[in-house]
């Protein structure tokens, strides 16, 4: 029997093997090599028919000479070679169901009719143009009629024109889904007319009446073009069909020339199918962890979402969610954040020229918004990790009119905290997330977009000690046109964060601590394409803060005393002005001015000190009382933003920007990483503003056809009125905060370089960054001297930063990923000596983060498998298999001292000091 069942396993093997090779050998057909030097069209077409069953047909009169082509290739396939081959001439082919091939000039022929196209609306049968063949020369009976091909009219031939300059305007939309697309670059042929779609995928040109052709290119879609002749104002709405890259092709994308020719410095820009590719902890896809792989960002520990933009703390970068604030991204105190990215669309991370609509934070911008929902049908993902398990919708309410989408994401993490040693087995945490966006058409000019996001962290340490915070943001958004040039954005929307803590470590002594902050706010955004030459945009906006910064109650049988701080109102508005001027086809430049105007608010008791002494409760004089709505303190800063771009070749590109910044609310911690129980304050009396001021430079350049793209930027950054606090400084529950902290002055400045891949079955990025930050007390009312009054270094400071970020195809569906990051240690400030005082040891310090703690590395690898990618199943899956800290090293996130038999000893803290594998399971639909 044993015998039977080896010959059997042996035949089935034979079989296997013989399908395998049959496979293959059928695959090999389309496979060529070639090793072309100066090469005509008529030697490209032999040695292809000379490997393969195809043959070539082509204008041998009008194309024998037109090009000459070098190439070396091996073993690729036939389509990838020639799209290699034509990828920089106005070459093109098409292939029929016959291995026929066509090489045209200028406009691909299409071998199939279209549909209806000689009965109406009935659907025919592909047929396959016939052919009159003559050494080569190919006659096509039948001329194509795609929507590429037609001339489409715009507008009317008898309307008169004023200026005689006639607009074209509409919608990039992906052809599957119906999403509209952002960043779109849309070209006239022959002409120096180049623009791009904004956010809401809208494009508008401004031409004379005539004949064009106009190309649309995107990154990851196929390149389309339409061809109009105009007449009047008219609307052309285009529909682009999602790229599938096959194995080995050649992609270029004539898009990736954004990166040289846009006047935008600093500005990052991150897919979600790239943000998905890179290594995360347990495995779950993290937004902002993306984000600190990018140049000049950074974070000072492990277990931290909060960045370090350019030397910038955490709390001077602006983070909005469908234009929300949100004010804490993360849960798990950091682990992970706090969006899903199934829901996202674009990420935008503007560092040095900040647009003019942006406003109240000085160091940079992260734009998140989420996808506008599948227009044609209804689709969707799940996903089931270590952690968490989530589920993302997205479709038509009313096709092609109404969509939605809705993710959530949970937590089953309480497993995880039997792993920890005894003191924390009892302990608990959970949290979840939900995002909905609602997108509805009233009209061919009005849109409306209603946007809710909701997410909650609660933690329990053993039984003594619960966390639990949590963000709340809508806002509804209308955007009208009132023309092909001129639409208007109306938004209004409420953004709320708060947190409590519960502390019974002491019995008698517990309490339970409240903080909540309101922000309720209007922003009114106009856009207008003036010319081809200019696009201005300008609008206003206001915010109003409402804060309770502490209310303080016993908990359980505590004896401890009800406190409560006074509430805090101010008011920031806005108004701005920008202007895209393109002055030439090598010289392009942005200029924006911002005026902010904001106000304290009563009902308030403002503490009063002694004029021209140290602000200090020994200084207190009284205290004066405002009534509600009365403006205690106001500040009006004006805001320049400039930007300018200078082609030097059509591959390079230098720029330079200088930007002021102002920020009139603080986040207030007493450590480096952010946490929830950090609060924010207004700006008041005492408290000034921040501002910010930078000026930056940068060259690009690109290589191999746009398909490695390099960079390299300097700036320098000047602070002011940043808040640092003094030696002993309680911040929660004080009463008078502006007697324990002191005005700084500061300065940052670096340089970044990065080389980036974005196509092909290698690719990523390699950033390195050489970056400091800086400050030193300059406030003469602080009462205490740090570090003489020098510089020193803030509690982010970092000078060396590096980040490898690689992905490797082996085929449709296997691919790995490779993560490598390394930095400098953040400073920290370290005991030099012991003393005896009154019989007891005593610490002194040294100057405030004169050391440093050891420098970061981590490696971390993931293996990625996708199911089969038939189209027609019900279901897509995928799996990521991955290891977080693959070498193992204990990262120290932080030193501390504690005293033990009168000795007083120091310890590293690690947070993940071990390697930890990940699983993680996903279907789309």
């Amino acid at each position: 029997m044993t015998n039977q069942n080896n010959k059997m396993r042996k035949f089935f093997l034979y079989i296997i093997l013989v399908l395998i090779g049959h496979t293959a050998m059928a695959q090999e057909k389309d496979l060529v090599s070639a090793d072309f030097y100066q090469s005509t069209l008529e030697d490209v077409a032999k040695q292809i028919e000379a490997q393969t069953d195809y043959r070539v047909f082509f204008d041998q009169d009008k194309l024998k000479d037109s090009t000459r082509f070098t190439l070396k290739a091996e073993n690729v396939h036939l389509n990838s070679l020639l799209d290699k081959l034509f990828s920089n001439t106005d070459l093109t082919y098409s292939i029929d169901r016959n291995k026929n091939i066509f090489i045209t000039k200028g406009t691909a022929l299409t071998l199939n009719l279209p549909p209806g196209y000689w009965h109406g609306n009935e659907p025919l049968k592909p047929e396959t143009i016939s052919v009159k063949e003559k050494k080569g020369i190919v006659q096509p009976v039948v001329v194509s009629s795609t929507i590429e091909n037609r001339i489409i009219e715009i507008g009317s031939p008898s309307s008169s024109l004023k200026g005689g300059r006639a607009s074209i305007a509409g919608y990039v939309r992906n052809a599957e889904s119906g999403e509209e697309l952002s960043g779109v670059t849309v070209t006239v042929e022959n002409t120096k007319v180049q623009v791009a779609t904004d956010q809401f995928g809208y494009f508008s040109l401004l031409l004379s009446p005539g004949r064009y052709i106009i190309d649309f290119t995107y990154m990851g879609m196929f390149d389309t073009r339409r061809q109009v002749r105009l007449f009047s104002d008219g609307k052309l709405d285009v529909d682009m069909k999602n790229k599938i890259i096959q194995l080995k092709e050649v992609v270029i994308e004539s898009e990736k020339e954004r990166n040289i020719r846009s006047t935008n410095m600093g500005l990052e820009r991150l897919n979600i199918s790239t943000i998905k590719q890179i290594p995360a902890v347990m495995g779950e896809v993290d937004v902002l962890r993306a984000v600190l792989s990018l140049p000049g960002v950074k974070s000072v520990g492990e277990a931290s979402t909060g960045m370090n933009v350019r030397g910038g703390a955490t709390d001077q970068n602006l983070i909005l969610f469908n234009d929300a604030n949100i004010y804490n991204p993360s849960h798990l105190f950091g682990f992970f954040s706090a969006i899903d990215p199934d829901v996202i669309k674009n990420v935008n991370l503007y560092k040095s020229s900040i647009p003019a609509e942006y406003g109240g934070r000085v160091s940079s911008v992260l734009d998140i918004t989420s996808l506008d929902g599948n227009t044609k049908k209804l689709s969707g993902s799940a996903g089931l990790g270590v952690l968490t398990s989530k589920i993302s919708l997205n479709g038509p309410i009313v096709k092609d009119k109404t969509t939605f989408v809705f993710g959530a994401r949970s937590t089953y993490s309480d497993w995880i905290f039997k792993l920890l040693p005894q003191d924390y087995k009892d302990s608990k945490a959970s949290f979840y997330d939900g995002t909905i966006h609602i997108s509805h058409k009233m009209s061919a000019k009005d849109q409306l977009y209603l946007n809710g996001y909701i997410s909650k962290d609660k933690l329990a340490l053993n039984a003594d000690t619960r966390f639990a915070y949590k963000n709340i943001n809508g806002n509804l958004k209308w955007k009208h046109n009132f023309n092909s040039r001129f639409y208007m954005v109306l938004l209004g929307g409420v953004d709320h964060y708060d947190y409590e803590t519960k502390d019974s470590t002491y019995v008698l002594d517990a309490y339970q601590l409240k903080y909540r902050i309101d922000q309720y706010k209007a922003n009114l955004d106009f856009s207008y394409f003036l010319n081809n030459k200019h696009s201005l945009s300008f609008g206003a906006s206001s915010i109003l803060y409402r804060i309770s910064p502490g209310s303080l109650s016993p908990w359980d049988h505590s004896l401890r005393t009800a406190d409560t701080l006074q509430r805090e109102q101010g008011l920031e508005s806005a108004v701005y002005l920008s202007d895209q001027f393109n002055v030439s086809e090598k010289l392009s430049m942005e200029g924006g001015l911002r005026f902010t105007m904001y106000n304290f608010l009563g009902p308030q008791t403002v503490n009063e000190y002694a004029s021209g002494l140290p602000v200090t409760m020994d200084n207190l004089v009284g205290m004066k009382n405002y009534p509600a709505g009365k403006m205690i303190k106001s500040f009006m800063m004006p805001d320049v933003r400039y930007s300018i771009r200078y082609m030097i070749t059509e591959k390079f590109s230098a720029k330079a920007s200088f930007n002021t910044l102002h920020q009139f609310i603080h986040q207030i911690s007493n450590t480096a990483a952010v946490t929830p129980t950090d609060i924010w304050k207004l700006s008041d009396t005492h408290i000034k503003p921040q501002s910010g001021s930078q000026v930056a430079f940068g060259l690009y350049r690109n290589f191999k056809n746009n398909t490695i793209e390099t960079s390299l930027e300097v700036y320098y950054k000047w602070l002011k009125n940043y808040l640092d606090y003094k030696s002993g400084a309680t911040l929660l529950m004080n009463h008078h905060l502006e007697t324990d902290v002191f005005n700084t002055e500061g300065k940052a400045y670096g340089v970044e370089f990065l080389v980036k891949k974005p196509t092909g079955k290698m690719n990523g990025w390699f950033s390195y960054n050489y970056s400091r930050s800086e400050i030193r007390q300059n406030d003469p009312l602080a009462g205490e001297l740090i570090n003489e009054g020098k510089y020193y270094p803030t509690n982010f400071d970092q000078p060396h930063n590096a980040t490898f970020i690689g992905n490797y195809k082996f085929s449709h569906r296997v691919s790995v990923s490779l993560n490598m990051t390394y930095s400098t240690g953040r400073p920290i400030t370290l005991p030099i000596g012991v003393y005896n005082y009154n019989g007891a040891p005593r610490v002194l310090y040294s100057d405030r983060n004169a050391y440093r703690i050891p420098d970061y590395f981590r490696t971390d690898f993931s293996l990625n498998i996708d199911g089969n990618h038939k189209v027609h199943q019900l279901t897509h899956n995928s799996w990521t298999l991955g290891l977080y800290n693959a070498t193992g090293r204990r990262n120290a996130y932080s030193v501390y001292f504690v005293t033990e038999d009168g000795t007083i000893k120091g310890y590293k803290l690690s947070v993940f000091g071990t390697i930890i594998p990940y699983i993680t399971f996903n279907i789309r639909f």
